[in-house]
């Protein structure tokens, strides 16, 4: 009966339009804990044993909120369903600080797939990364989104299809033409690649290359890059994103009006459902900050408002 309920709410949630993975995954190792004490509903005390489970105090304020919500959503309806605390293991969470690549870096980092070891099994290895990383650069992908794609998802006019991405919606991204010609060389290597597999992109077993493997291949490549070494945090792919979100609206005009228009291209080029999302991704940055100080000086002088 609870691994029922907690099906059909996965089900709303995803009808809502959210991928919800990771609270699925959450709910169901709790709804299979509660199982085996007997339990058909949701029950203070074992909520409170379940989170307490985790492994790290952001594991367990993260099971509690997912248990939280079902249990809200299971209350309304039948009252036998007791509220954990939404207190309980709750955490001060802070976005970690990106990390804003310059020109210069994003070079260096696409010319650092050049040496990294290759190997008779994974003989475009360089390709391979020089190309996604270049890439997720010019076009803001998420990791997932680049590591998903097709050989089909590229069109003969250079607009990619992004299918099924973060919040489980599809959209299409144009290619600048430079893009899209070194987008089509490393395809023409690769599709000469005797696998079965359509990524583009591929690892060395000839399937899609794992997040943790393409985690690990970008700090060496950092590394060979000597990209922000005494960083106590490094840098990492997603941060690619974020610069170009930041250097998008750096290069806009500075009308209100062209900036706003701009804002809502860049929304909608990233995929982001909501536009408040998309300032997450707006880093303060020396340009950014000038541009700020230079419209609040005109507007407290009687310019535009």
């Amino acid at each position: 009966m609870l691994m029922e309920a907690i099906e059909r709410y996965i089900a709303v949630r995803r009808s809502a339009g959210h991928a919800f993975e990771r609270g699925a995954a959450q709910l169901r190792k709790y709804g299979q804990f509660a199982r085996a004490r007997g339990e058909t509903h949701v029950r203070r005390e074992t909520a409170l044993d379940w989170a307490a489970a985790g492994t790290s105090p952001n594991e367990r304020s993260v099971r509690m909120r997912h248990l939280v919500h079902f249990a809200r959503f299971q209350h309304a309806e039948d009252d036998r369903h007791e509220l954990p605390p939404r207190d309980a293991f709750a955490t001060t969470w802070c976005r970690p600080l990106p990390y804003i690549y310059s020109d210069a870096e994003i070079a260096d980092l696409v010319a650092a797939a050049d040496r990294l070891r290759v190997s008779y099994a994974y003989p475009l290895r360089r390709e391979t990364y020089r190309t996604m990383i270049g890439l997720i650069a010019v076009t803001g992908l998420r990791r997932s989104e680049a590591l998903d794609l097709r050989v089909d998802d590229l069109s003969a006019d250079g607009v990619l299809t992004i299918r099924r991405t973060k919040f489980r919606k599809s959209r299409l991204v144009p290619l600048h033409p430079t893009a899209h010609a070194v987008l089509r060389q490393y395809l023409d290597l690769r599709l000469r690649r005797p696998v079965i597999d359509d990524h583009i992109f591929l690892s060395a077993s000839g399937g899609r290359i794992e997040a943790s493997v393409a985690n690990t291949t970008f700090r060496r490549m950092l590394s060979l890059a000597k990209i922000a070494p005494t960083r106590t945090r490094r840098p990492r792919i997603h941060d690619l994103r974020h610069t170009f979100a930041t250097r998008t609206l750096e290069r806009c005009p500075g009308d209100r009006r062209a900036i706003a228009r701009q804002f809502v291209a860049l929304s909608t080029y990233l995929g982001h459902v909501k536009m408040s999302a998309t300032h997450w991704y707006l880093q303060a940055t020396p340009e950014l900050m000038r541009d700020i100080a230079i419209a609040a000086e005109a507007a407290l002088q009687g310019g535009e408002r």
